[in-house]
């Protein structure tokens, strides 16, 4: 799947309010303490059951007048999280951010932002719980859901503090790594940040994948990658590269092994125009999925040098 591109009106707006957050909170040190956050927003949180609905049953029911929607329709909040699968949503005439306690804990923390980046864009407000035909059109859903992704890593990785740091080590997946544990967050969210920031002027891409030689039951190989994430500029000029192109590179040269580093490469891709370039490709898996990290090297020469016999005729 690949990522949704954000527009640069969309983009900037969800800067600005996340840059309001962060002041607000005095520009702490990361990683970022989401307790301060709903504290300044005055957001609540609370934990549902996917496997029980009494306590969405119970919510629904303390819903005031301002809920229109939810007094008109009192099942609409459970037919939103049990249709979707929701994990986490937002509610906003409550302030409150209702998070599924099945979903694994290492989760939480981006599910939360996920919902606080939704707060904090004023737009959202209008299609939350709607069922016009715009609000239920997939590549709308899709675009809002987008946009909170971009929020919550803007909020996570605290702006520019990430890329200021992220600019002094080297372009590696052991970086991103040691990003994940200084920020707090998953090495995959840490991933899909670094492409978003790193590479705005540099081509570059992320994936998320099953191991490219243990494949699931169920593997479709015609959408292989669970994450394509994309740079800007990786979309700009290398947007015609396809998911199965940049997996059956990890193909190539991945090792068979059951987990760490799975190998790295040197790997020809085609930009718009038909040239060629190479990128350097990294894999690490962690026993769950493979995280690839592939960024922009040189244009590929296509020179051709002449025998020394042929050379000594001119």
């Amino acid at each position: 799947m690949k990522s949704v591109r954000i527009g640069d009106k969309e983009r900037a707006e969800i800067n600005t309010q996340v840059e309001k957050v962060l002041r607000g909170l005095g520009n702490p040190e990361p990683p970022l303490r989401l307790e301060d956050v709903r504290e300044l927003l005055r957001l609540d949180r609370q934990y549902y059951s996917s496997t029980d609905d009494s306590v969405l049953r119970e919510f629904v029911s303390k819903v005031k007048v301002g809920a229109k929607q939810l007094l008109l329709r009192p099942t609409l909040l459970l037919d939103v999280v049990k249709k979707a699968s929701l994990s986490a949503l937002w509610v906003p005439d409550r302030q409150r951010i209702l998070i599924d306690k099945e979903l694994p804990l290492l989760k939480h923390r981006w599910a939360e932002t996920h919902e606080i980046s939704h707060s904090i864009t004023e737009w959202h407000k209008l299609f939350l719980f709607g069922d016009s035909a715009k609000e239920l059109n997939p590549a709308c859903h899709e675009q809002l859901e987008a946009e909170a992704n971009y929020g919550a890593g803007q909020l996570l990785f605290m702006r520019d503090r990430f890329v200021a740091e992220a600019r002094d080590m080297q372009m590696t997946l052991a970086s991103i790594k040691s990003l994940s544990g200084r920020f707090g967050n998953t090495i995959t969210s840490t991933l899909w940040r670094y492409v978003e920031q790193m590479g705005e002027l540099l081509p570059m891409a992320g994936l998320v994948t099953p191991h490219p030689h243990r494949l699931p039951d169920g593997h479709n190989p015609s959408s292989p990658c669970k994450y394509f994430i994309q740079s800007p500029a990786f979309r700009s000029r290398f947007g015609s590269v396809s998911e199965i192109q940049m997996f059956e590179a990890l193909q190539g040269y991945c090792r068979n092994a059951g987990g760490g580093p799975l190998g790295c490469e040197e790997v020809l891709l085609l930009d718009v125009n038909g040239d060629s370039h190479f990128f350097r490709f990294e894999t690490f898996f962690n026993r769950h999925e493979a995280l690839t990290l592939a960024y922009y090297i040189r244009k590929h020469s296509t020179v051709v040098t002449l025998p020394i016999e042929a050379k000594s005729l001119k």
